[in-house]
């Protein structure tokens, strides 16, 4: 057999070789740092046999594939651990993630938190033990029988979704074996420091209707330090997380009795969703966008015809008891939209059209999925939908890009997002509109003005939504979690589905073109990654409260009242704080609430027009005129100055 190696060296052999065999053949040293290979582009194990020809990169610890086995190793660590403690344990699946690893697990009674010690203790002794992690190939009734005597429902029903005639694999190491496709790394010693981090609920397959199981996460590192840095990192992330600052800053709340992602925003909450909506319905409106006000609720009539009754339903609120009746709360805005386009005859003088609406949506998030305000099951959109002719697109998309690029920046978020270039997957016609020519002109034109913007992007088969290809715009929460932020989308299908038209130069009747945009987004995500950003210290112009006046005696609360009147009056969202408590007291409280300004009002400076000064961060301006603060934080509020 000849193996083709990565350099295009070309070596022959009369006999199948190991991938470890072939990597000492060529160098010992390589052989020392080889974790596994990529045979024709698939990873797999130093255990693994080569017998006809092929390609074979010798993969090393130096490789980025290696932290992916690193990981997946340590997640059969975690379930032999498991095992030892609990011996009934059943388990699902345990892949490695982005962070770290997890493994589902059904437990005969529940653990919590306080049980991760013993779990840790166990996982120690399987790696001290360092057990050979042995890969076999068996045949699929083996492997039934097997995991049908060990009492593993979870991997017979994975079993049983595979065809007959697949290759079915195992790894064991010690007394511990599991259902597998692997590659790991050769033993279990090779995992140094690890810690379990979290445990939640999860449904088995993600699906609400299957039973919920245990998840358990943890990370690995080769060195003790860099576990030391990432548990640092976590602790951070803790104290950034938005859902305990909202709480903690009075932002939003939840209440078990209403329901799970379902926030409630108490007043400062409100004061600044109210905010970014104002501010983003200006910036739209300058820009052409026309405002509409559009149902929260339609009949299934309306989501057939777009095709989210048969490609969305199961993420959606149905209403009724029969098909006759049927209702559902609007996961999206579009149907609406087009419903008003369709009024009147339109001429190609008429478009483009930019339609923009702050829309109340609803989505039937699985409980596994929601946290805080990044991912909800009502929430706010700034959504849009530009009609305009085939040749219009192009400048459109930028004017789109344009605007997004300038709300991230004004909000400091442009340095942390990433683009993804969402596309469909053919083999998954249920998923999408099933139109393979119009799918490959959508994409085809949408990677076209992507790379003229030159943009750095990823491309993801089997994201894009139902009816077109997207450009999603991916952020990161504190946890390492990403999520899309905001997406542009180009339409070829929906026109036709909603018979939309127009009547071009020469009297012809056309399809125009759609594309489907959020300026900002979800408020709801962009407020919690905001808080996490800045640690609840929100830019002054964003601040729920950006000024509190402070009396320092019973004598200067009527100034302090009126200066705190004159800022309110100004546009500036003030308060007066004119409690008996000391001043120390108050300036502590305030800083705690995170409030950008602070003015002392004490006899001198209300004798002279004066206020004394001082910022959230502990910085004592001194005393200035009145009108000199206010102009000066007027024009930073204008300015959208981040810093103070």
């Amino acid at each position: 057999m000849k193996i083709t190696l990565k350099d295009g060296k070309v070596l022959e052999y009369k006999k199948p070789l190991s991938v470890r065999e072939i990597a000492k053949q060529i160098s010992e040293g390589l052989a020392r740092i080889a974790i596994g290979g990529k045979v024709d582009g698939t990873l797999v194990g130093l255990d693994f046999v080569l017998e006809k020809n092929c390609s074979l990169q010798i993969v090393t610890t130096k490789d980025v594939e290696y932290t992916e086995m690193f990981r997946h190793t340590a997640a059969h660590c975690l379930a032999h651990g498991i095992k030892k403690v609990y011996p009934n344990a059943k388990f699902g699946v345990g892949p490695a993630t982005d962070n770290g690893f997890y493994y589902d697990v059904e437990f005969d009674t529940p653990i919590g938190a306080d049980d991760l010690a013993k779990i840790e203790k166990a996982i120690q002794s399987v790696v001290d033990a360092n057990h050979p992690i042995v890969r076999e190939v068996i045949k699929k009734t083996e492997a039934l029988k097997l995991f049908e005597k060990a009492n593993q429902p979870y991997k017979v029903e994975l079993l049983n979704g595979l065809p007959k005639d697949e290759t079915i694999t195992i790894y064991k190491q010690g007394d511990f074996f599991d259902l597998c496709r692997g590659p790991h790394l050769e033993s279990t010693g090779k995992i140094k420091y690890f810690k379990l981090t979290q445990i939640t609920g999860a449904y088995w397959k993600g699906d609400q209707s299957n039973k919920m199981l245990t998840r358990i996460y943890g990370v690995a590192f080769e060195k003790k330090s860099e576990l030391d840095e990432y548990l640092q990192r976590l602790e951070d992330a803790k104290n950034r997380d938005h859902a305990k600052l909202g709480r903690e800053l009075g932002i939003f709340m939840t209440e078990e009795s209403i329901g799970q992602g379902l926030p409630l925003f108490a007043p400062k909450g409100a004061k600044v969703m109210q905010t970014l909506i104002r501010w983003v319905e200006d910036e739209e409106a300058k820009r052409g966008y026309v405002l509409t006000r559009t149902p929260i609720i339609a009949k299934s009539d309306l989501y057939k015809i777009s095709g989210h009754w048969e490609h969305y339903r199961d993420g959606m609120f149905v209403l009724g008891n029969n098909e006759s009746n049927y209702m559902a709360l609007r996961p999206m805005t579009c149907p609406f939209q087009f419903a008003i386009y369709n009024q009147g005859t339109k001429s190609y003088r008429d478009l483009p059209i930019r339609y923009a609406e702050t829309s109340s949506l609803f989505r039937n998030e699985n409980s596994g999925e929601m946290h805080g305000l990044i991912r909800v099951r009502q929430f706010t959109l700034s959504d849009g939908h530009i009609v305009c002719t085939p040749s219009q697109v192009e400048a459109e998309f930028d004017k789109c890009l344009g605007l997004t690029n300038y709300l991230l920046q004004a909000l400091g978020l442009e340095g942390d997002v990433t683009y993804r270039f969402s596309k469909h997957d053919p083999a998954n016609k249920e998923k999408y509109i099933d139109n393979p020519k119009m799918w490959a002109s959508a994409e085809k034109e949408l990677k076209q003005i992507l790379d003229k913007h030159k943009l750095q992007y990823q491309e993801s088969v089997g994201d894009a939504a139902f009816y077109g290809p997207k450009l999603d715009i991916q952020i990161k929460n504190v946890w390492g979690k990403e999520d899309t932020i905001i997406t542009i989308q180009v339409d070829m299908a929906l026109a036709d589905r909603f018979d939309m038209s127009y009547i071009d130069e020469n009297g012809t009747k056309q399809r125009p073109m759609i594309i489907h945009r959020s300026s900002l987004g979800c408020y709801e995500r962009t407020l919690a990654l905001l808080i996490e950003k800045y640690n609840g210290a929100l830019p002054l112009w964003l601040a729920p409260t950006q000024v509190k006046v402070l009396s320092l005696t019973d004598r200067t609360v009527t100034q302090a009242e009126q200066i705190t009147a004159d800022l309110l009056a100004k546009g500036v969202s003030a308060e007066a704080d004119v409690r008996g408590e000391k001043l120390g007291y108050k300036i502590r409280e305030a800083q705690l609430q995170k409030i950008p300004y602070m003015l002392v009002v004490g006899d001198k400076e209300a004798e002279s027009g004066c206020v004394a000064v001082r910022t959230r961060k502990g910085g004592d301006l001194g005393v200035m005129p009145y009108a000199t603060f206010e102009q000066t934080v007027l024009a930073q509020i204008v300015d959208k100055t981040k810093e103070i």
